[in-house]
């Protein structure tokens, strides 16, 4: 009997397990861990090194930041809700600590997150306008994760000529 029980259980769970993984949980998951790995990175740096950048025309450790919420808010407000995207007022209001631009992170990766989260799975299926051509919105998730991966990529190396050890990778 038990046996039976168990194999049931195990079947079920399966089940439940796979209808549960679609491209919209995956980029949710995806999307926290991404969050929480970026934070660290922002964490790890010195506030004095937060002005660093390794050449001239590089931006800074917190211009790499900011740039990230920036498009974090863009693709999100634009591509996911009916509100109208103000990138100018957004840019006026660049942050002059090493707190306000972690919370400032941290509320854009809430915000991507709910948006998403409340978007209906058929909806990644609708081509919009974008710059580079009509793209579904699925393919915006992927650009989403995309940049911040990119910019994370540059930060790590900017922690590494400051002889400081990033944290450890965290994958899904």
């Amino acid at each position: 009997m038990i046996y039976k029980f168990t194999l049931f259980f195990f079947l079920i769970s399966g089940t439940v397990v796979s209808q549960q993984l679609t491209p919209k949980t995956a980029f949710l998951e995806k999307w926290k861990n991404s969050k929480d790995y970026l934070l660290k990175i922002a964490e790890q740096m010195p506030e004095d090194k937060f002005e660093f950048k390794p050449t001239e025309r590089e931006m800074s450790f917190k211009e790499q930041l900011f740039h990230i919420r920036v498009n974090m808010l863009w693709l999100g407000t634009t591509y996911f809700s009916s509100e109208k995207f103000d990138k100018e007022k957004l840019e006026k209001n660049f942050p002059k600590t090493k707190t306000e631009i972690i919370t400032l992170l941290t509320k854009a990766f809430d915000n991507v997150y709910t948006r998403i989260q409340e978007t209906d799975k058929d909806e990644l299926q609708i081509e919009v306008d974008f710059f580079a051509g009509r793209k579904s919105k699925l393919q915006i998730l992927n650009l989403l994760q995309d940049h911040v991966t990119h910019h994370r990529g540059q930060l790590i190396v900017y922690l590494n000529l400051n002889n400081i050890k990033p944290p450890k990778y965290v994958g899904w």
